[in-house]
């Protein structure tokens, strides 16, 4: 639950622009990845302080500075004031809790969405916050934690052919939010193979543990949606955005980025009602077998009822009974009640009530 409704954590009353951390709480050093190239050159190294990288600000590579931890405050204050980020933005980045959005500032382009990972062995999908901030020369990336799914992009950077070392920081920012929206589908694809998996329980075993994992699919399903659905505003307002950190040549990349992500929409929808499906299809699968065994059981009560009632009759205790004397008695007392079970269950069968 308290990855749906998150509590806002900053002083009621604070001016706006006060950072605060907003999510999970984390401690130790902030790790700082700098990316620095052209079509012709390549620097990559882990920096020590983030005013390792100021001198690169004003240069004409493409720098990508890639922090891992928003948790240290100062350092993102330390980056604001020689970057020239708004003290608003700065508050967005620190609360995770955030909906993706794009704002378009004078001199940077910021961009907030989310990055989604699936455990399948608890059926949780993972979302984590990635924040960019893309300059003339210059991509910052804030990430809440180690790791990522970048690695295809840094990969593309360190060859030397294909069009992202050719172009500026737009297109790189075009390649990050690319990388997330791919990944929605190695989610969505691990997610299907659960369903296809939660369908054969549901045909062969149902039970209370194939009831609780479709719920919570679609907790999850609901959950993907919340995370993703925003992703097309951003993406739209990128295509329509006027501004020069955006060149007008990405707009058929980013065109791709928005039907990609409409695709991912549809295949959520498509699964939300599969599992609505699944959830009819086992009550009405636990209905029928409840239905089977009633009907066993109705058809023996049903049988005993004759039987019951000889058996009652003879299991009285009067003296003068004409057959209690009889030598047959016990013997033909059992003949009739047999007669009397199989001439029922032949008659349910003709019914075909069996």
């Amino acid at each position: 639950m308290p990855r749906f409704i998150k509590t806002i954590a900053k002083p009621e009353g604070a001016p706006p622009g006060t950072l605060v951390l907003v999510g999970e709480q984390r401690t130790g050093p902030v790790r700082i990845r700098l990316i620095d190239y052209d079509a012709s050159h390549l620097e990559e190294r882990e920096l020590a302080t983030i005013a390792d990288a100021f001198p690169l600000r004003d240069l004409p590579t493409v720098t990508w500075i890639n922090i891992d931890g928003i948790h240290d405050i100062d350092l993102i204050q330390r980056m604001s004031r020689h970057f020239g980020i708004h003290a608003l933005t700065l508050e967005d980045i620190v609360n995770t809790g955030h909906r993706p959005k794009f704002e378009d500032f004078d001199t940077y382009v910021y961009l907030v969405f989310k990055m989604l990972s699936y455990d399948p062995a608890t059926m949780h999908i993972r979302s984590e916050q990635i924040s960019l901030i893309v300059g003339p020369h210059y991509v910052i990336s804030f990430q809440e934690a180690v790791g990522d799914m970048f690695d295809p992009v840094r990969t593309r950077i360190h060859q030397e052919k294909g069009r992202l070392r050719q172009r500026g920081c737009g297109y790189l920012a075009y390649a990050l939010l690319d990388a997330v929206v791919d990944h929605y589908f190695t989610v969505l694809e691990a997610i299907g193979e659960k369903i296809e998996a939660l369908e054969g329980d549901i045909t062969d075993e149902p039970g209370s543990d194939t009831l609780r994992a479709i719920h919570r699919l679609k907790r999850e399903m609901i959950f993907f949606r919340k995370q993703v659905w925003p992703m097309r505003e951003i993406v739209s307002s990128l295509i329509r955005s006027e501004s020069d950190l955006v060149s007008m040549s990405n707009e058929a990349y980013l065109a791709d980025v928005y039907d990609h992500t409409v695709q991912v929409l549809d295949t959520v929808e498509s699964f939300r009602d599969v599992l609505s499906s699944m959830l009819d299809l086992y009550m009405s699968t636990i209905s029928n077998r409840m239905n089977e065994v009633m009907k066993v059981l109705t058809i023996i009560a049903t049988i005993f009822i004759p039987i019951t009632f000889v058996a009652g009759i003879y299991g009285m205790n009067f003296k003068f009974m004409p057959e209690l004397e009889w030598k047959w008695g016990y013997v033909a007392v059992w003949g009739v009640i047999a007669v009397i079970a199989l001439a029922m269950v032949a008659y349910f069968r003709r019914k075909k009530w069996l």
